[in-house]
């Protein structure tokens, strides 16, 4: 009896066992690899052990049904399918060469693992994420000389000289911890170093932009984005990709508030008060089995099904695969445009936007009103597994009027604010000046990027107070007095 007692105190006390006895068979090259990093980077290493890349080789999981497949390939390659997907398998590289390989132990290593890396097992999911606006979200305001004079507004240090206030250019380290943290840095390598380790001296690259996770990460290979935005290195568990505390790390706000709006919505409130009985890790994930109410990739990505298997949604990387509408207005909501690489757009009045500052859309640059359409019945087939017709209908008659009034609030400011710049109370791009650097096109710019952008998100994710008096109708009435006020005070007598 003592002896069973023993044994089942130990299953419950060290798991870690019964999981390092579950890994699939390594090979030559990761098993060199964990026999020193077991030792010198063991939380990476028993992070690893718990994936299910260790416990199952390319080849088992390319056999699993359709349906429960988490490798897309057609055909997994010779060298990769008999083993575990282990440290070699990701870093060492097998064909070609990159500017961050260097040479470690006998094999030519690289440290930044990008999409382009992960694609040998996953290529639609690789290839599907390429047409998400987040593979471009670092070019989508590196290259846009708005949005990098808006980040360089909000980045630049400020001083007091003279009587006024002296803009100061960003440091690239503030930069990389502030908009690019999560747009994503360019990962270069700009030099080599030798560095002395317990194992002996080893010569590595030396990365600009690193470290970085970041959706639209430019990588050293030439690639674009990082699975790790989502899929935490180096467990890479869809457990913690299905959870929306996941999607919190980037669309907490108040720009993009998600989150928040998420956690007063009824929705978050049933994953608060019953998440932790639920099960985030089949595939495919069945609604009303596994889960009671959506998360982020219920809505946006994962491949969902029945309590009878019916496919409700298919999985998919492009998270706009299911919006008809952006409801983050640049300057205002608009149907999503038709590529990624949103620097290209221009809209009617010339600027690099989707919209014109009086509404206008850039036309044929963005999605039609067919694809639209198809768009967002993929999102109501998932509202429909667990809401009636008439509620769904309901909901989405909220949201479209919400698109029109917070459209139309942001309309009224822009108005505003062309009235000061026509006055020459403010000096706009016409004038030479930044649009962003003065109190009142600070004021405008808080118009649309949060209070108009919270009242859109509130009523998409069923959040409505946070639409309301915690960043929206209220927030966007009263800024527009204020700025009204403002013109109203600077103007000359008579003049307003």
């Amino acid at each position: 009896m003592r002896w069973v007692c023993f044994l089942f105190l130990a299953a419950v006390l060290f798991p870690a066992v019964s999981s390092r006895a579950a890994e699939a068979p390594l090979s030559e090259a990761s098993q060199a690899c964990l026999d020193c990093h077991a030792a010198a980077t063991p939380g990476i290493v028993a992070d690893w052990r718990l994936s299910a890349h260790a416990r199952t080789t390319p080849a088992q999981a390319s056999q699993k049904p359709e349906l429960e497949r988490r490798v897309s390939a057609a055909a997994i390659t010779p060298a990769l399918a008999g083993a575990a997907v282990g440290c070699a398998e990701c870093h060492v590289r097998t064909q070609g060469g990159g500017p961050d390989d260097f040479d470690h132990e006998g094999r030519r290593v690289h440290a930044v693992v990008s999409p382009r890396d992960c694609a040998a097992c996953h290529p639609d999911e690789a290839g599907q994420f390429q047409k998400n606006i987040m593979s471009q979200a670092r070019g989508n305001l590196a290259r846009n000389p708005l949005f990098s004079d808006l980040a360089a507004q909000i980045n630049g240090g400020l001083v007091f000289e003279g009587g006024g206030l002296a803009a100061q250019a960003p440091e690239p380290l503030t930069e990389a911890e502030s908009c690019f943290y999560c747009h994503g840095t360019e990962v270069k390598v700009i030099g080599r170093r030798t560095q002395h380790t317990d194992y002996g001296d080893f010569e590595f690259p030396v990365l600009a932009g690193w470290p970085n996770h970041g959706v639209g990460r430019l990588n050293p290979d030439g690639s674009l984005g990082s699975c790790g935005a989502c899929h935490s290195r180096h467990q890479f568990s869809i457990e913690m990709a299905r959870q929306p505390y996941t999607c919190s790390e980037c669309h907490k706000g108040p720009d993009v508030p998600a989150y928040p709006v998420y956690q007063v919505s009824k929705h978050g409130n049933i994953q608060a008060a019953l998440g932790k009985s639920w099960d985030f890790r089949p595939v495919p994930w069945t609604v009303g089995r596994d889960f009671t109410a959506p998360t982020c990739a219920v809505c946006h990505v994962s491949l969902l099904v029945d309590g009878q298997g019916e496919v409700v949604a298919q999985r998919t990387h492009q998270m706009n695969d299911r919006l008809h509408v952006r409801l983050m207005g640049l300057v205002y909501a608009h149907p999503h445009p038709l590529k990624p690489d949103t620097s290209r757009l221009h809209s009617p009045d010339g600027l690099p936007l989707p919209v014109s500052l009086d509404g206008r859309p850039a036309g044929p640059q963005l999605i039609g009103p067919e694809e639209q359409a198809e768009r967002r019945a993929r999102l109501e087939k998932v509202c429909l597994a667990c809401h009636s017709t008439s509620w769904v209908k309901g909901h989405w008659a909220r949201l479209d009027e919400s698109v029109e009034t917070s459209n139309t609030l942001t309309l009224t400011a822009t108005r505003l604010l062309a009235e000061a710049w026509q006055k020459g109370l403010a000096r706009g791009p016409a004038q030479g000046g930044s649009p962003f650097d003065e109190a009142i096109e600070r004021q405008w710019v808080e118009q649309w990027l949060f209070y108009a952008n919270s009242i859109r998100f509130a009523s998409a994710m069923a959040g409505a107070d946070y639409g309301v008096f915690a960043q929206g109708r209220w927030q966007a009435t009263r800024n527009l007095r204020q700025m009204h006020d403002w013109l109203r005070l600077r103007s000359p007598a008579g003049k307003e």
